[in-house]
């Protein structure tokens, strides 16, 4: 029983002073104790959202619930990958949150939709602890098509979020006048 609580300790000794050292137990023979002590493996999840050339691309689409602007809880986990961009980089100003449409359905319903979408995604964003400031969502409808619009592929791809960094907001993003001098 003295011999494997030695080694218990000696393992728990080794393992926090992470050098070399002698530990006496109960005034017997001195066990030395070589090793080193390895850094706890912390796991750090890849993002699923990174910045690059002015803008936060994201791996996944957001997800809404069918024609409304009510953001799918599995999407929540890539939005805090793009708050957490966004804090981890300060020198963004700016963020245009962008909502998309496919050419389904009426033109004027597309673009108050995506709009809708986009302003939930600002909101949620700002709810993750982003200054609002920094922060316009704004809906295009079905007028910057990526895909075909007479495919079902092409549809889908035209239904997205993107994100635009830019330098500052303008004063009617902002809410802020000009100021005349």
């Amino acid at each position: 029983m003295k011999r494997v609580n030695a080694i218990v300790l000696a393992a728990l000794v080794a393992g926090s002073t992470g050098c070399s050292t002698t530990v006496v137990y109960e005034g017997k023979q001195p066990i030395a104790i070589a090793g080193e002590s390895r850094p706890p493996r912390i796991s750090k999840r890849a993002l699923r959202a990174a910045l690059k050339n002015k803008r936060i691309e994201i791996q996944d689409k957001v997800q809404f619930e069918l024609d409304q602007a009510i953001i799918k809880p599995e999407s929540h986990g890539l939005l805090n990958d793009v708050a957490q961009v966004i804090k981890e980089n300060p020198q963004i100003k700016h963020v245009e949150i962008q909502g998309h449409a496919s050419a389904d359905g009426d033109d004027a319903h597309n673009m108050d939709l995506s709009d809708r979408r986009a302003k939930a995604v600002r909101e949620y964003l700002i709810s993750q602890g982003i200054d609002g400031s920094r922060l316009v969502g704004k809906g295009y409808g079905e007028t910057q098509a990526l895909g075909d619009n007479n495919t079902q592929e092409g549809r889908e791809k035209n239904r997205r979020v993107e994100f635009h960094v830019d330098e500052a907001p303008t004063a009617a993003e902002s809410g802020s006048k000009a100021i005349k001098k």
